[in-house]
């Protein structure tokens, strides 16, 4: 690679300082590396093990041949770093960019403004996070920074062309680079790297004077010893982490010194609620962290994951597949669960980002719930009025659905709070439940043009209303059905077309009466939520790329099990009908008061139609794979009305557009729906826009293809069917995955 560094200099040439030395010398991202320690033995160690290519004992032997492209990087205890600022500021030009890995930013800034008098543009302060409880520059590990973070934190002072130069000094070695705020930094840290080696230190000095601490430590259990492992961190170092963070650690100390005192009196009592609550919160912000880390979790925008379908032509589907539970009925089984007094045991539930997400937002509101644990999932319900403030914004993902029904929750609480999400969440209009939920009396307030992030003011007096909705739309007549929870009166929501009445159905089946009566849907105020016991049933929106692939591939034969087949949403089964395909509903029961089938959908020709309006809201969310339908199908189909699908998690109806055309096949958007001529289906490149539904419909459109199509931005499959890769390709798609 090209050199980023001219002369790299490392003050301190032990772990962090050596580690640095030897990764950049291993990948040629500088020309020279020198050393600059206090001992002789320790400079001549490091150029022997080849840390660097010459050391000396004080930077005033090398600054004169110092200048532009060269960096200086101080790797020495934190309080030290003020003594090695003062040398440094007496022989080293201004040109020369300088650097520094301390724990805690705020002391070494303080030094920085000492020693120069200002904050210079050439310093640039910089924290790697990683380590090792190992010393020394016998420990130095040029893999240490890869795939670790590396937070900088440069102040208005600091020069653009140093900055550069220290970014990418670190990304040359495998670092993500990230850029942070001095106080935030030094907070974050404390809670998160510096609290933990408080408790590790007192926990093995506390065992260290037991009087049986010889079999402590000797029947010790992988757990200790991985907790304690920190405890063997250089103590000179983190003595001086502690004088120089003092007051952010005593924050983040008196914080779980709280937390221990209660967990402490949860034992004592015997409260397993509150014992529950703290395991189960911990479990799951462990396993979140872990995730996240991998860039797994939710909290990880997924747009940012580059992942990549590659599908072969031809073959069929055949046998019999279970696909993962409905999200509609996942997300409202926490929520209701939440609210309901008992606990609730829920089957199925879809083990995916966006219903993980709901979860954990109610975790952050103070809900214990167990698991998910292959489907199974236990909520300690807190009544309605049991909620508590949550510790910051409510962070959503991707999922509309979560952000617009915990709008109508929220709204009747007494605390404040605001609702996040991602990227491509933070394009979508919020106001379509804005806009009722003021006319209640809440207090909101969007971004711009009705947009995310949506902040509610807590204690607002919500008053009932008759709402006309101007669109079909399950989540804004769910949001105002569950804020009418909290409302005076008496809530009414009339709705243009048919929508899912997954909503009405569950507060029925949690003991909170709603009435029905044609497009009306009324709830009064006052009543209580009863636990319950939920099965949730296979995801019929899921369950449509496999028909979909059945229908369309000669050969295929496949049954879908156990999936609801609510007669708000069984718009896809009637539409593949009207278009030929040979489809059976078999083993029909009801569960849960949802009605359930396995549907068996095997091979036959289908012909162009006009979709029929009626059916439109009962499909919105099946059209992406509608439209791959239509475009093996004889003749020309034609959808209207469904303007709804220009403000998906993308333009699905410009995104599906674009991607025919491309695979070669005639297809015209309209304002509101689209036209398609059924013809062969060409290979090529599309793009899914970061949309699941598009990335799973181009996915299954492999089968009639005449050569390879490549999907771009499938990671956003993880939202809604985590299995989806496993299953296509045990039905007998060919797919394969790669993850940039």
């Amino acid at each position: 690679m090209e050199p980023c560094v001219n002369k790299l200099v490392v003050i301190g040439i032990g772990l962090i300082g050596g580690s640095l030395a030897a990764a950049l010398k291993q990948v040629g991202g500088c020309r020279e590396v020198i050393g600059v320690a206090r001992r002789q033995e320790t400079c001549d160690d490091a150029v022997r093990l080849g840390v660097c290519d010459r050391a000396v004992l004080g930077i005033d032997q090398v600054a004169g041949e110092l200048g532009e492209g060269d960096v200086i990087f101080i790797a020495v205890p934190t309080l030290t770093v003020a003594a090695i600022l003062a040398q440094v500021a007496h022989c080293v030009p201004a040109t020369v960019t300088i650097t520094d890995g301390a724990s805690v930013k705020g002391s070494v800034l303080a030094a920085v403004q000492s020693v120069y008098g200002c904050l210079p543009p050439q310093f640039v302060a910089g924290h790697p996070i990683a380590g090792s409880e190992k010393s020394g520059v016998e420990a130095s590990d040029p893999h240490l920074y890869e795939d670790h973070r590396v937070i900088i934190t440069p102040t208005p002072d600091s020069g653009q062309e140093h900055i550069c130069r220290v970014t990418a000094m670190w990304q040359a070695v495998g670092a993500e680079v990230l850029t942070m705020p001095v106080t935030e930094h030094d907070d974050v840290l404390a809670a998160t790297s510096h609290l933990p080696h408080v408790i590790a230190y007192s926990l093995v000095d506390t065992l260290a004077n037991d009087a049986e601490n010889e079999n402590i430590f000797r029947y010790a259990a992988g757990g200790f010893r991985d907790f304690t492992r920190i405890a063997s961190s250089d103590p000179v170092m983190w003595h001086d982490i502690m004088k120089a963070n003092r007051d952010a650690v005593l924050g983040a100390l008196d914080l779980f010194t709280d937390n221990l005192s209660r967990l402490r009196e949860a034992i004592a009592s015997e409260d397993s609620e509150l014992m529950m609550g703290v395991f189960t919160r911990a479990k799951a912000a462990r396993d979140h962290f872990t995730r996240m880390l991998t860039k797994q979790a939710y909290s990880q925008s997924m747009q940012q994951q580059e992942i990549t379908y590659t599908v072969k032509p031809g073959g069929n589907v055949c046998g019999e597949l279970r696909v993962p539970g409905d999200k509609s009925i996942s997300h409202r089984s926490i929520m209701l669960g939440s609210l309901a007094e008992g606990v609730t045991e829920v089957e199925g539930f879809l083990e995916g980002e966006d219903a993980l997400a709901t979860l954990q937002a109610f975790r952050d509101m103070g809900v214990v719930i167990e698991g998910p644990d292959q489907g199974k999932v236990r909520i300690h319900g807190v009544g309605l009025h049991g909620l508590q403030a949550p510790p910051g914004p409510l962070y959503v993902g991707n999922s509309g659905t979560s952000m617009r029904l915990l709008a109508g929750l929220l709204a009747g609480q007494a605390f404040d709070s605001e609702l996040t999400g991602d990227e491509s969440l933070s394009k979508r209009p919020m106001n379509r439940v804005a806009n009722p939920l003021r006319q209640m009396g809440a207090e909101i307030e969007t971004g711009d043009e009705g947009r995310p992030p949506v902040k509610i003011k807590g204690g607002a007096k919500l008053k009932s209303i008759n709402y006309d909705m101007p669109m079909a739309s399950a989540q804004v007549k769910s949001c105002v059905l569950l804020a009418g929870l909290y409302a005076d009166g008496t809530t009414e929501v009339t709705e243009p077309a048919p929508t899912r009445d997954h909503t009405e159905r569950m507060l029925n089946g949690f003991g909170y009466d709603v009435k029905r009566e044609g497009a009306k849907a009324t709830l009064a105020a006052g009543g209580a939520l009863s636990a319950t016991q939920i099965e949730v049933p296979a995801d019929i929106s899921s369950a449509t790329f496999f028909m979909v692939a059945a229908a369309i591939a000669p050969g295929s034969d496949v049954t879908l099990t156990h999936v609801g087949i609510n007669p708000t949403r069984d718009g896809v089964i009637n539409i593949l009908r009207l278009m030929g395909a040979d489809i059976t509903l078999e083993n029909q029961r009801e569960v849960g008061g949802e009605p359930v089938a396995d549907i068996r959908v095997k091979y036959a020709p289908l012909k162009g139609i006009n979709i029929p309006q009626d059916q439109v809201p009962l499909a919105i969310d099946e059209f992406p794979a509608l439209f791959v339908a239509a475009a093996c199908a004889e003749g020309t189909t034609v959808l209207t009305g469904a303007e709804e699908l220009r403000v998906k998690e993308s333009d699905r109806i410009q995104s599906m557009a674009d991607g025919l055309v491309e695979l070669g096949v005639k297809a015209q958007a309209t304002p509101d729906g689209i036209i398609i001529e059924g013809g062969p289906i060409g290979s090529g490149t599309v793009e899914s826009h970061g949309d699941h539904r598009i990335a799973m419909s181009f996915t299954i459109a492999g089968l009639r293809a005449g050569g390879d199509i490549v999907v771009k931005n499938c990671a956003n499959v993880m939202t809604s069917f985590p299995t989806f890769v496993e299953l296509a390709q045990k039905a007998g798609i060919q797919l394969s995955v790669a993850d940039a």
